[in-house]
């Protein structure tokens, strides 16, 4: 089956994406109704697995006990610990822990000492976490376009009709294209998780994506790639241009796309930001034209 694009009208955040295969097995998309056509419905959420990553370690001894974060990513995770129902603990530990721990490093979070040694400290633990450094601030930066071939054209913006309504992907940029195209990276940095092993209809929202840590403390995520597609791996620096994988319909999709948002840690909580291309875009929705920002590294 191919896929015809060239017919794909430049789009606006309110406008009506359909979908339909011709007599020659050709899928097209279009803005006007169409006999046998399907609304074109991009349902975009962010799963990402980090609790095989990031750990509460607590260590026990009969005179104490120790608090631990652990974090096997190559980002920094933000983290807060919260204690509650102490008993035969000495003196009055903090209550809520914060603390950024650095990629691949491990940082002491509480330690309770026993008020009666030999007698079993008692407390209850929440333990909370998401990646990257709050305290980092964006820096201006004009995106390269994330991918190679084309033209394409943008299927749905910010604040879009389907999805790109929640904080994690509300500037998010959907690009309708053809399966297996290259995907690349947009700005340096280090490629801090990746998924590639899902098939299409998987249970996995977001599908197969890469993640990527820029030097400003925002990432780069590309979402919906082909199956075992990726070509890169968690720790791996990329530059400008490094390929990273080929597009896709995996997860959430109904339709092959590319789906690339920048998010930032704002405290315990990612989410998505405005950013720029530096070149235009057919069909780029009005609130992400006219931003710039200096040469890409």
């Amino acid at each position: 089956m191919t896929l015809l694009l060239a017919a794909l009208p430049a789009v606006s955040q309110a406008s009506t994406i359909y979908k339909f295969t011709d007599a020659n097995g050709v899928v097209n998309y279009t803005d006007r109704q169409t006999p046998g056509a399907q609304v074109l419905v991009f349902r975009d959420r962010m799963v990402e697995h980090l609790e095989q990553q990031v750990h509460l370690d607590i260590n026990r001894t009969p005179a104490s006990t120790t608090f631990t974060a652990r974090n096997e990513l190559y980002a920094p995770v933000e983290i807060e610990l919260k204690l509650g129902g102490l008993g035969n603990v000495q003196g009055q530990p903090a209550a809520t822990v914060h603390s950024v721990v650095p990629p691949r490093a491990s940082v002491t979070l509480a330690l309770l000492a026993a008020r009666q040694p030999g007698q079993p400290i008692r407390f209850t633990q929440q333990f909370r976490y998401a990646l990257g450094d709050p305290s980092r601030q964006p820096s201006a930066y004009a995106y390269p376009l994330p991918w190679l071939g084309g033209p394409f054209r943008v299927s749905q913006g910010p604040n879009g009709k389907y999805s790109h309504t929640g904080a994690k992907s509300r500037y998010a940029i959907d690009i309708a294209m053809p399966r297996g195209t290259p995907i690349v990276a947009a700005r340096s940095g280090i490629v801090v998780k990746v998924e590639n092993g899902q098939p299409e209809g998987g249970a996995e929202a977001s599908g197969n994506f890469v993640r990527v840590l820029h030097d400003d403390g925002t990432m780069g995520v590309y979402l919906h790639l082909t199956q075992g597609s990726v070509s890169v791996r968690e720790g791996q620096s990329v530059t400008v241009g490094t390929p990273l994988a080929r597009s896709g319909n995996t997860g959430n999709s109904n339709g092959p796309h590319l789906h690339f948002v920048v998010q930032r840690n704002v405290g315990l909580a990612l989410e998505s930001i405005p950013y720029g291309f530096d070149q235009p875009l057919a069909g780029l929705p009005a609130p992400m034209l006219g931003q710039s920002g200096p040469a890409r590294p």
